[in-house]
């Protein structure tokens, strides 16, 4: 069939990608319970299809803004794993020098401009974001992921309003796990939810099934193409699970048993491994998980920041007139 070459190197790539979230993120789990890492991690361990599927169709000079979940997002856009994970342990030569932890990873260099502890921050800089590329008259978008507890929060309904007014080229992507921290969801939130709150701002919805890449990269994609063509904002409603609890501490105790069960059985990557070679399935996630064992290693024997590298980031504005 043409173009079924190019259809399956597409997704063993996406494969490869959900593989190496994954492998990093068991790694920062493990390094975080075990004591290596200092601070928290927010696993996204299930969610892996959003990241990839909606990243497969960004440009490296596109840009993304993320969560506290966000390591999976900055992967997919291209970020140095190596960097994140000693970032992750405090180290130098991580992506914020070893100062930013895991909530607060970015790379500029390929467009991921910071993942972000304050529950939906992210959306009004990515609005400037968006704003910005318009007024210098790029050839740029900018994705924003968030989960759905934002959506209760003031940034949501400016971001909205912000994006939709000034027609930004921006995809807003929800990853609606159903829970805000340890709540679900649908127990603190009133009407249809966040792709009704989305419309209700003039912001187009589209909904995918979260849990299958392919299902997102072809929303994502005639999303894309909508923005670059000028369309104005876009909102990509994706229902997923993380496996994990809020947090690696978290044993999500809330939640039944059956109900995590279930969506173990609906593993993105299991879904897509279906439609591949089962070989080459088994060597790609042996490389990915080695590869983070690796940065894991290399994290744990590199050294800490030096004591000068303290105020290096550190704005002095002079003493008050």
């Amino acid at each position: 069939m043409p173009g079924s070459s190019n259809e399956t190197a597409r997704r063993v790539a996406m494969l490869r990608e959900m593989a190496r979230i994954r492998a990093f993120e068991r790694e920062a789990v493990a390094a975080m319970r075990s004591g290596e890492a200092p601070g928290v991690v927010h696993p996204s361990i299930g969610q892996e299809a959003v990241a990839v599927g909606v990243c497969a169709n960004l440009r490296r000079a596109d840009r993304i803004t993320s969560t506290h979940r966000g390591h999976g997002h900055a992967l997919a856009k291209g970020a140095d794993a190596r960097a994140m994970m000693l970032e992750l342990h405090g180290r130098a030569g991580g992506s914020c020098g070893g100062k930013g932890g895991s909530m607060h990873i970015a790379d500029f260099a390929v467009g991921m401009l910071g993942a972000n502890g304050v529950v939906g921050a992210g959306i009004p800089i990515a609005c400037g974001a968006a704003q910005a590329i318009r007024l210098k008259g790029e050839d740029a978008i900018v994705a924003c992921f968030f989960g759905d507890g934002a959506v209760n929060r003031g940034p949501f309904l400016e971001g909205m309003n912000w994006a939709a007014l000034y027609r930004l080229p921006l995809l807003f992507v929800c990853e609606d796990n159903g829970f805000a921290a340890f709540t679900r969801g649908a127990a603190v939130t009133a009407g249809g939810g966040p792709a009704v709150r989305a419309e209700a701002c003039g912001v187009p919805a589209t909904a995918a099934d979260g849990e299958d890449v392919l299902a997102v990269d072809a929303v994502a994609s005639e999303l894309v193409a909508r923005i670059r063509g000028g369309a104005g904002p876009q909102f990509l409603h994706a229902k997923c699970y993380r496996w994990e609890g809020h947090t690696g501490t978290d044993a999500a105790a809330y939640r039944p048993a059956e109900e995590a069960a279930a969506a173990r059985d609906r593993d993105c990557i299991r879904r897509l491994a279906a439609l591949l070679d089962a070989d080459e399935v088994a060597a790609i996630e042996a490389e990915a998980a080695a590869e983070m064992a690796t940065h894991r290693a290399a994290a744990m024997a590199a050294p800490w920041p030096g004591a000068e590298a303290a105020f290096s980031d550190v704005q002095d504005a002079g003493a008050p007139a």
